[in-house]
């Protein structure tokens, strides 16, 4: 139930677990039985219900916590609105200007309030957030594909270069088909050494567990070749592991 300041006790309850998710660095999950990470463009799309996520205080914390811009500003756009009749939720929305370390939530937040939550600022504001994201998305891409690049040619350490994969999948907000795609592709791949694999091995726990599962469960439907048998085994272990805990 929302109270009269619009706010409610379950959104009071998942802005503490988000609070401790990003402590964690762990990903956001939607709250519905997808399982599915939360993306800039669900936060982006209010012809999504978004469940609890709806609440002002989770997606303030979205907007000030997130180390990541497309995710910060995607939660300040979807707050705005809220913000236009509740006088906490505006004073709130209004603080997060002041909090973010993201220039591009700050600017957002300046428009917004200067033109009194104006519902036609709102929608230019969201559709400048959703040209941003999709701008962001590239520029990790890119980035993505040059350390690759410097991979092959023998100027990146492996294991930084699995790091910044990581790390600029999550920041770039990767949709889950793409990350897929992509991890497939360097465990399956003949031109990849064995010991690269391993460490991206290592480091699948970073992915969803439903995205882990179906990489495990694709790469070893594939057909086997010398140097993807070992991987297989190696997989064939985790999915041993997962399924005792």
């Amino acid at each position: 139930m929302t109270d009269r300041f619009g706010l409610t006790q379950s959104g009071l309850k998942l802005a503490l677990q988000l609070k401790q998710s990003y402590a964690a660095k762990q990903p956001l999950i939607l709250l519905d039985e997808s399982h599915r990470l939360l993306m800039p463009e669900h936060l982006l799309n209010p012809q999504i219900d978004l469940q609890t996520f709806e609440d002002p205080m989770p997606l303030a914390i979205v907007a000030v916590r997130d180390p990541d811009s497309p995710m910060s500003i995607a939660a300040a756009v979807r707050m705005a609105p809220k913000a236009r009749d509740r006088q906490l939720v505006s004073n709130l929305f209004e603080m997060l200007g002041e909090t973010s370390k993201h220039s591009v939530v700050r600017k957002c937040i300046d428009l917004v309030t200067e033109h009194d939550f104006d519902p036609e600022v709102v929608n230019r504001v969201r559709r400048s957030a959703s040209r941003f994201v999709n701008m962001s998305r590239k520029q990790y891409m890119d980035a993505l594909k040059r350390n690759l690049r410097a991979l092959m040619e023998g100027t990146m350490e492996p294991r930084c270069f699995v790091d910044d994969f990581f790390e600029l999948s999550e920041a770039g907000n990767l949709r889950l088909d793409i990350r897929k795609r992509l991890v497939m592709g360097i465990l399956t791949s003949e031109s990849v050494r064995p010991s690269i694999k391993f460490l991206f091995l290592e480091n699948l726990v970073r992915l969803p567990e439903a995205l882990r599962v179906e990489i495990i469960t694709d790469v070893l439907r594939t057909p086997d070749t010398r140097n993807l048998s070992v991987i297989k085994q190696e997989l064939l272990w985790i999915k041993r592991e997962a399924s005792v805990h």
